[in-house]
C-alpha cells in the first residue's frame, strides 16, 4: 500500500506539534479544541494502533541486556573499559545524527553507529557486525511478553477492531520483536519510521497508520508510552490517544487524556464512555 504522506522538513521540536502542545519548562500547554477530541462523543473506534518499544513490552531490560553484552565485547576484545565505551558510544550517536539527520530510522542503525565508533577510535571496522550481533542477540533474548498483552490483542480482534503497530525504528528489528512476543499474527498492519522516511512525532507516520487502518483518523485509537512522540503527536494528527503510564513516569498531560497502567486495562477503558468503539466486522 502506498501511503499518502507529505515530505515537509521537520526539526526538533516538530513544528506540527505547536498547535497541540508546546514544551515549556518541562510542561505543556494545550489547545482546547484539540482536547475536545478526547472527550465523550459519538465517534466509534474501529482500529487500535500500538507503539511497540516500551508499550507492548518493557524496553529497558532488553536494552540493558544488549548493552551489557556490548560492554563485555568492548572490554574483552577491544580493550575498552566501560567508561571509555560509554563516551565513544555517545560520540558515535552524535556522528550518526549529524550525518543521517534526526528524522530518520537510520539513527537506530547500530551497525553504522558501531562502524563510526570504530573509525573514531582507529580500530578495524570488521568488529562492527560482531558488536551489532552481540547487542541484538542479548537484546532479543531479553524481550519478554508482559502478562495480559496477547490476551488483550485477542480480545480486541474478537470485537472486530483492526490492530496496528506504529513505531520508530527499522522494520527488521521490529518484526523480530513482534515474533518473539508472539503478537505478529494478531497485527493487521505495521508502519515503521523506516517505511515512511520520518520518525514520530512527525505526522507522516500517523497519516500512514490511518490510511492502512482504512477509516478516519478520529476512529483510530493510538496507545503509547511517550507523552510527546505518541500521545501529543497522535492527538495533533487527529487520532484518539491513550497514554500507557508506566511506573515512575511523571505526567505532564492533562487529566482529560485517557491513560492506563498496563495494556490489559485497555478493554475496560474501551467499555467506558471515555472511549467509544464500534466493532467493524471483517
Amino acid at each position: 500500500m502506498k501511503c499518502s504522506v507529505r515530505y515537509d522538513d521537520y526539526t526538533r521540536p516538530a513544528p506540527h506539534l505547536q498547535g497541540a502542545g508546546i514544551e515549556s519548562g518541562g510542561a505543556f500547554w494545550y489547545n482546547d479544541s484539540i482536547l475536545q477530541m478526547t472527550g465523550k462523543n459519538t465517534l466509534m473506534i474501529k482500529a487500535v494502533i500500538f507503539d511497540l518499544d516500551n508499550t507492548l513490552y518493557a524496553y529497558w531490560p532488553a536494552h540493558n541486556a544488549g548493552f551489557r553484552a556490548l560492554t563485555d565485547y568492548a572490554r574483552d576484545v577491544l580493550g575498552l573499559e566501560p567508561e571509555e565505551l560509554a563516551a565513544l558510544h555517545r560520540e558515535g550517536d552524535r556522528l550518526l545524527h549529524a550525518r543521517a539527520g534526526d528524522n530518520t530510522a537510520a539513527v537506530h542503525n547500530r551497525l553504522i553507529r558501531y562502524q563510526l565508533m570504530l573509525e573514531k577510535q582507529g580500530l578495524p571496522i570488521f568488529h562492527a557486525p560482531r558488536m551489532e550481533r552481540r547487542y541484538w542477540e542479548s537484546y532479543f533474548a531479553a524481550v519478554k511478553p508482559e502478562p495480559g498483552t496477547k490476551e488483550t490483542l485477542l480480545a480486541l480482534r474478537e470485537q472486530g477492531l483492526r490492530i496496528g503497530v506504529g513505531t520508530n525504528m527499522t522494520a527488521a528489528q521490529q518484526y523480530t520483536k513482534l515474533e518473539l512476543l508472539e503478537l505478529l499474527e494478531l497485527v493487521d498492519f505495521i508502519v515503521c519510521s523506516e517505511e515512511v522516511g520520518a520518525e514520530k512525532p512527525d505526522r507522516r507516520l500517523f497519516d500512514c497508520c490511518v490510511e492502512k487502518a482504512g477509516c478516519r483518523a478520529e476512529e483510530c485509537l493510538f496507545v503509547g508510552d511517550d507523552q510527546k512522540r505518541d500521545v501529543l503527536a497522535a492527538l495533533d494528527a487527529g487520532l484518539r490517544p491513550v497514554w500507557l503510564q508506566r511506573e515512575g513516569m511523571e505526567a505532564v498531560l492533562p487529566p482529560e487524556i485517557p491513560r492506563i497502567r498496563r495494556i490489559d486495562e485497555l478493554p475496560a477503558l474501551l467499555a467506558t464512555d471515555d472511549v467509544d468503539h464500534d466493532a467493524k466486522h471483517r
